[in-house]
């Protein structure tokens, strides 16, 4: 008996012990979100618990603080956040405490703004990689660093211009790095290195590979029936390279009529692939497969009526919606990933980056609008909306746990979503 007693609590105890364990894991999970588009790249968040409407004054403000230009959008570990922005011939890293908006440590640099087209904005545009104990940041006049994600103190740099001989951009860097293994990958730019790999410990170049027209847009990183591809926007293809050395695996034409290839591509399970571009570009699926190292591409279907210009683009079942538009009206969009039918187009808001978690879409506008709603093909359903943001906000919220953090070209909120 006693013995049949000890061994039912040394099960509960085990079983109180996973259970503790899972919670911890999951709490993890929601800490976090260490680069352009969350833990998956995709702008989908796994946040639960989120709040079914909001107060006509939209959700609860945890706090609000001045921030200089910039685009950079946020990312989180554990109890801080991390961004970039420019003031005047400057540019900082800065790191917040997540509770307060108050200032843990700023890395500041000289950014001459001579000869950057800043029609549309100062930059920083490029947002922060965090990897382990590191944070890597790109500037818009293309300096990087790896910084101690504590201290702010500089691990290592680059000057992507002067030291490896990069090409510049017109308005600006805006390439956010990606991890690969023991690397990170950007765009460079220049004869031979439209990409290079550093060492993500020492900043030494692992590869610099191709001479193809580059891209302000970031890539992404997908398997292909068992093999890990770099999925690249060049300046008139969209390509996938091999991320442990940068060759090439295959390209398909995707050409704008600047060579301007800007927003994140849209991967599925099933092999599909989703790309869309501003400037008469339009949008187009590729059926991906692969086998003993080759890649096949099919093109499914390719139109001008769907757009995407900068902002973000998520696949929710069978259909992928967007924003699209460039100069004109936007139209908040979907369209079938197999077909290429457009299931609506929506003018409820001008041009949009949103996020997806707990059911709803996230829906931040570039008047400052923030919006959430329910989305299906039959139509888009905004439930709660509210004035938000007083200046042009394109940077992508950020969404850890039910925290959400927005920030236009001015300042920076933190909103509870609970």
């Amino acid at each position: 008996m006693p013995s049949h007693f000890y061994t039912l609590k040394i099960i509960g105890f085990l079983f109180s012990l996973s259970l503790m364990l899972l919670l911890f894991v999951q709490a993890q999970a929601q800490s976090e979100w260490p680069q352009w588009g969350g833990p998956g790249r995709n702008f989908i968040s796994n946040s639960k618990g989120l709040a079914a409407s909001w107060p006509q004054t939209g959700p609860k403000q945890l706090w609000t603080r001045p921030l200089g230009e910039g685009h950079s959008a946020i990312v989180v570990d554990g109890n801080t956040l991390y961004t970039m922005y420019s003031q005047g011939e400057h540019e900082a890293v800065i790191a917040l405490a997540a509770n307060t908006g108050k200032t843990i440590w700023e890395h500041k640099y000289d950014a001459p703004t001579a000869g950057i087209n800043y029609e549309y904005g100062l930059g920083p545009h490029a947002t922060p990689l965090l990897v382990g104990d590191l944070l890597y940041t790109v500037g818009s006049i293309g300096k990087l660093h790896a910084l101690d994600k504590k201290t702010g103190k500089v691990a290592w740099a680059h000057d992507l211009y002067k030291d490896l001989g990069g090409k510049k951009m017109g308005r600006g860097y805006s390439c956010s790095p990606i991890a690969y293994k023991n690397t990170i990958i950007l765009t460079l730019g220049g004869q031979g290195q439209t990409f290079v790999a550093f060492n993500q410990k020492d900043g030494k170049v692992v590869w610099k590979n191709q001479n193809r027209d580059m891209s302000p847009a970031s890539p992404m990183i997908i398997n292909v029936d068992g093999q890990d591809q770099l999925i690249a926007f060049m300046g008139k293809e969209i390509a996938g390279l091999d991320p442990n050395n940068g060759g090439l695996l295959w390209g398909h034409p995707h050409e704008t009529d600047w060579g301007l290839n800007i927003s994140t591509p849209v991967w599925g399970s099933d092999g599909l692939l989703f790309l869309s571009s501003a400037y008469n570009g339009g949008s187009r699926v590729l059926k991906l497969t692969q086998k003993d190292g080759k890649t096949s591409v099919s093109e499914l279907w390719f139109h001008r009526r769907l757009r995407v210009h900068h902002t973000t683009a998520i696949r929710i079942a069978d259909h992928v919606y967007a924003s699209s538009g460039d100069f004109g009206p936007a139209f908040f969009s979907a369209v079938n990933i197999k077909t290429g039918d457009l299931a609506f187009q929506d003018r409820s808001f001008p041009k949009t980056n949103f996020l997806y978690a707990d059911g709803k879409l996230i829906i931040l506008d570039e008047d400052g609008n923030l919006a959430l709603a329910t989305v299906s093909p039959a139509g888009l359903k905004v439930i709660s909306k509210a004035s938000l943001m007083k200046n042009l906000a394109w940077t992508v919220p950020t969404l850890v746990g039910t925290k959400l953090y927005v920030r236009d070209r001015r300042t920076i909120t933190a909103l509870d979503l609970s």
